[in-house]
């Protein structure tokens, strides 16, 4: 009997059928012959689907109690529009109903656990106890946190008064873990089952609230306390496999029509979440035909990737994507199409000829096999321009009917034993793409191919078969967040060997100077003795001309750079403006985010009555003086930047660019914005790229080390003020106790070790030889250290005229308000969020108050400071970042 063909009713889907029977009808003898090489299923796996569950039922109860703690009228209205409600009842209705269910909630996980027992499932009855025992353990943590710590509006919304005075549960210690250990054994997954439960928890639920017992609020935080510890729990300890193995897959053929001999599973294994739902992919020989290709998926499958695909869904904009997690009827249907959609547009893709189900949580597809082996495969010398152009031959084909792969990457780019490019792992494909998306797939295909044979061959072939047209519209899409993870990351991997190269190539210049100056001096004493200081420059100047040199040898294009190049030499008007993927970056939502909490904490602090009563009192003759503070810093932050500079540079010009830098603040944090528009600044005010690299490097690294010595420094005074002998605080003696003990661990650690003593050694291959410049002129370097001296004092004064505004008798010497600065400048330097936003208020407020300060007067002290060195000069800074601009000085 030979294998139905495609669209024949042995081909169609049979999600209904029973269970095969392999000891039945011909070939039964070989249906269990599986490939030995198979590898063994885990037995219990921790399913992605789990993890998802889990996450959203943490995210319900964060929900439920931040509408319980801002939404108290909505609370208490609908509490009393229940009691209204259910007023009439009769009470003997109402305590039957809590006797019955009571009784049914002991009854009914019994039940279910005997029903287990007899089935030999007594591990998925452990699971439920474990479950229902950290139920218990979290219920009783919640409610000791309602009735000791939690808001008076989340103990209102969870809570009521009984006749007697007392205060009823938060949580329901018994329903909670009932709710657990039911979710964990699986008993929501039997209708009959489920419909006892759901019947039992509504008329608990109906008994509890009617007498007065709970609040609304409390059985939704008690059944998702409940729902969420189960999916935890599952997630932790796993749960039993139940994927189809291969003995089920021959079955599952034989159902459809095929005489399966051997099944053996194909060497696949994802190497990212994108392609974690690809399925298991089988060869399968049979009795009386070709071999065939099977996939199976199963719904766990269908889960990885799940969060990947989601952020995709979030950031990117102008791109349909496909659902975050399909069911296993969609994936099938969706794979189907697009494999016929294909074959139509004349595309060679392998040929689906069946479909089915393997029972309710796995699909299989049967493809004609093909063979061949996938170009990441392939030895370099096979690839030949033949081939490429086959690649974009078959690209040109699903482009003609509007259909996208999405995911041109080596393995999915098959060739066959006579050189035929045929296209593979068309699941995530999309039918009547839009432009976007096309020429995505044409950026994608150029790098895959570029990362075999080079920008210009893979330029090459495109061109021949797409013309120049189609290949330059791509040009936009050609950025890194519009390819593949594995793509990305393969990237990102030839980055760090490039950049590698290149330390090692100064660092080989460096050692080969110092090498010949040591023989030169060697071998004449008294004509070095002789020259002098000039000869000693003019070594210094050949060393770092020689590291200059190697470091332009040794710089190198990355591939989307190169091949940009390449199609810009056949198309020069073509546009190479990156077009605009991201709808919200990373950066952005930590930012948001951050500034939401900064901003909800400051307004509420504000409102505090004592806080009102400090800003009706405030002195703004102080406020005008921590203005001329913050005026003040910009030519100190001038002064520290132009002291690491020897070439000349407009001193005002460079004050002009450090107000400007208050505007990049806004968009990007600190510490990267600011060295990129110094940078920038210096390059378009003369100064060599390299250069002007090594002298932001220079300036950042002393200003690093004056910020650590300050804050010692500080740190001592004020551990002394207090006492009368000149010993440091504990907090100065703990905090180089704790430094000493990090080196320690880095120096003990080899990857660590390694790892810091390359960044060092690329840090000062390029700033060292600028600082060997900067310190043959005293003044220069004067002025440097003197700028970041001055750029501390003033942010310091300043700190202290916005905290004298308020309170003109504080306290509060000099080095405590230092130690508080720096410290927060440091914690905002190091948080994501642009200018430190959230991270900086919050670590003012509590230095400010640790150190002895009233809250009502740290809280506008901080607001007012912030706003006069952060938010004010946003505007100022955006204006001289566009004049700037224009004048070609950024």
């Amino acid at each position: 009997m030979q294998p139905s063909p495609a669209g024949t009713p042995g081909a169609e889907s049979r999600s209904d059928a029973p269970a095969p029977d392999p000891h039945c009808g011909p070939g039964a003898s070989h249906i269990d012959r599986v490939s030995g090489d198979e590898p063994l299923l885990a037995a219990r796996v921790h399913r992605p689907s789990d993890l998802v569950r889990l996450l959203v039922g943490i995210l319900g109860i964060v929900c439920v109690l931040a509408i319980a703690a801002f939404a108290h009228g909505t609370t208490s209205g609908l509490e009393e529009d229940i009691s209204k409600g259910t007023g009439q009842t009769p009470d003997v209705f109402t305590k039957l109903a809590g006797l019955i269910s009571s009784i049914a909630i002991l009854i009914l996980p019994v039940a279910f656990a005997i029903e287990r027992l007899i089935k030999r499932d007594g591990l998925r009855i452990a699971d439920g106890v474990l479950a229902a025992v950290l139920a218990h353990g979290v219920a009783l943590a919640t409610d000791l946190w309602v009735s000791e710590a939690a808001p008076d509006t989340i103990t209102d919304a969870l809570t009521r008064t009984t006749t007697s005075g007392d205060l009823t549960d938060p949580v329901h210690g018994y329903l909670a873990p009932v709710i657990a250990y039911m979710t964990a054994v699986g008993m929501a997954r039997r209708p009959r089952w489920r419909v006892a439960l759901w019947a039992v928890l509504l008329l608990n639920s109906f008994a509890v609230l009617v007498g007065g017992q709970t609040t609304p609020f409390s059985i939704i935080v008690t059944v998702l306390i409940g729902w969420t510890v189960a999916y935890g729990t599952l997630y932790a300890v796993g749960s039993p496999n139940v994927r189809p193995t291969g003995q089920t897959l021959l079955a599952g053929l034989r159902h459809v029509g095929f005489h399966p001999v051997t099944a053996m599973r194909a060497e696949d294994v994802p190497d990212s979440a994108e392609q974690g739902d690809r399925g298991r992919r089988y060869l399968v020989t049979l009795e009386d035909g070709p071999p065939l290709d099977v996939t199976v998926v199963d719904r766990e499958q269908q889960a990885q990737g799940f969060f990947y695909r989601v952020w995709r869904q979030v950031t990117l904009r102008g791109i349909t994507q496909r659902r975050s997690i399909q069911s296993l009827r969609q994936a099938l249907e969706q794979e189907a199409l697009l494999a016929y959609a294909a074959i139509a547009a004349g595309a060679n893709a392998p040929k689906l000829i069946a479909t089915s189900e393997l029972g309710p949580d796995a699909v299989m597809l049967v493809y004609e096999h093909l063979g061949g082996r996938s170009l990441d495969s392939l030895p370099d010398e096979e690839i030949t321009d033949e081939l490429l152009r086959g690649s974009w031959r078959q690209v040109k084909a699903l482009q003609s009917r509007r259909i996208a792969h999405r995911r041109l990457v080596g393995d999915a780019i098959l060739v066959d034993r006579s050189g035929r490019v045929i296209l593979t792992d068309l699941r995530g494909g999309e039918i009547a793409a839009g432009d976007v998306v096309l020429r995505m797939d044409i950026a994608q295909l150029l790098t895959t191919l570029g990362l075999r044979v080079g920008a210009e061959r893979a330029v090459a072939a495109a061109v021949d078969v797409l013309g120049p047209d189609a290949v330059a519209d791509s040009l936009p899409l050609l950025q890194p967040i519009a390819l593949s993870r594995s793509t990305r990351a393969t990237l990102r991997k030839l980055a760090r060997e490039r950049s590698q190269r290149e330390r090692e190539a100064v660092l080989d210049a460096s050692h080969a100077a110092k090498a010949s100056r040591t023989g030169e001096t060697a071998g004449d004493e008294a004509t070095a003795a002789a020259d002098g200081r000039k000869a000693v420059r003019a070594e210094k100047k050949a060393e770092k001309g020689a590291i200059e040199e190697a470091l332009e040898e040794a710089r190198e294009d990355d591939l989307l750079t190169q091949i940009r190049q390449q199609v810009l030499l056949i198309r020069p008007q073509a546009p190479v403006e990156p077009a605009r993927l991201e709808r919200i970056r990373p950066r952005t939502l930590v930012s948001v985010i951050a500034g939401a909490f900064a901003a909800y904490f400051l307004i509420s602090a504000l409102m505090a009555e004592g806080i009102n009563e400090a800003i009706t009192q405030a002195q703004w003759g102080w406020a005008a003086v921590a203005v001329l503070f913050s005026v003040l810093s910009y030519p100190a932050a001038a002064m520290s930047l132009l002291g690491f500079v020897p070439e000349k540079v407009p001193f005002w010009r460079t004050v002009n660019a450090q107000v400007a830098g208050s505007f990049v603040k806004l968009v990007a944090p600190a510490a990267v914005g600011g060295v990129a528009l110094n940078t920038r600044f210096l390059q378009r005010a003369g100064v060599r790229p390299g250069l002007a690299v090594a002298s932001v490097g220079a300036a950042q690294l002393f200003g690093l080390a004056s910020h650590i010595s300050l804050l010692m420094i500080f740190g001592y005074v004020t551990g002394t003020e207090r006492t009368p002998t000149l010993s440091p605080s504990r907090t100065v003696i703990a905090g180089l106790l704790t430094a000493a003990v990090l080196a320690l661990v880095v120096t003990a650690v080899p990857f660590l070790r390694k790892f810091v003593a390359t960044r060092v050694r690329s840090l000062f291959a390029g700033v060292v030889p600028r600082m060997l410049d900067v310190l043959q002129r005293p003044q220069k370097l004067i002025t440097g250290i003197g700028g970041m001296v001055l750029l501390t004092a003033a942010f310091v004064m300043c700190l202290d005229a916005s905290i004298r505004a308020f309170d003109s008798d504080a306290r509060l010497s000099y080095a405590t308000i230092a130690v508080v600065f720096l410290t927060a400048n440091a914690l905002g330097s190091a948080v994501p969020t642009p200018g430190g936003i959230g991270a900086v208020e919050g670590a003012l407020i509590a230095a400010l108050t640790f150190a002895g300060l009233p809250f009502e007067i740290a809280s506008p002290s901080v607001l007012l400071y912030r706003l006069l060195t952060f938010w004010l000069p946003v505007l100022p800074g955006w204006l001289f970042f566009n004049h700037l601009t224009r004048k070609g000085y950024l």
